[in-house]
């Protein structure tokens, strides 16, 4: 009888380990779909420009900062800085230069290009 169970269970974990690699793999395309980016990249790339500084990012390490929103569930926002639509190229024009969307957002120019916010927005959009 517990042997059984046993069985159930770790065939239940197994089917659930199963579908969650499914479903990052779905994320992971849908965002590099939707940017044009890398988000391994853009993972190195919100740590080197400072963006744990501000924020707790998972899959970043350090990054547990408190001063700006806490990034994990990225991918279901539905606003960006509480002012924009989360669309890819206003999250990319976000990154990039925040000010030009919101001049009075707290969050910093960091002088990251355009072609590297493209890769910390597929990171984003990879966060659930």
């Amino acid at each position: 009888m517990v042997v059984g169970l046993i069985l159930v269970l770790l065939i239940g974990a197994g089917i659930y380990a199963g579908y969650q690699i499914k479903f990052d793999q779905e994320a992971r395309a849908r965002a590099i779909a939707l940017t044009t980016g890398n988000p391994d990249v853009g993972r190195h790339l919100a740590q080197r420009y400072g963006c744990a500084g501000c924020h707790t990012i998972p899959g970043v390490p350090r990054a547990q900062g408190r001063v700006g929103p806490t990034l994990k569930g990225f991918a279901a926002r539905v606003y960006i800085g509480g002012v924009a639509t989360n669309s890819p190229d206003k999250l990319i024009q976000w990154i990039e230069n925040p000010r030009s969307i919101d001049p009075n957002t707290a969050m910093p120019i960091t002088g990251i290009s355009r072609a590297e916010a493209r890769h910390v927005a597929a990171y984003l959009y990879t966060l659930r």
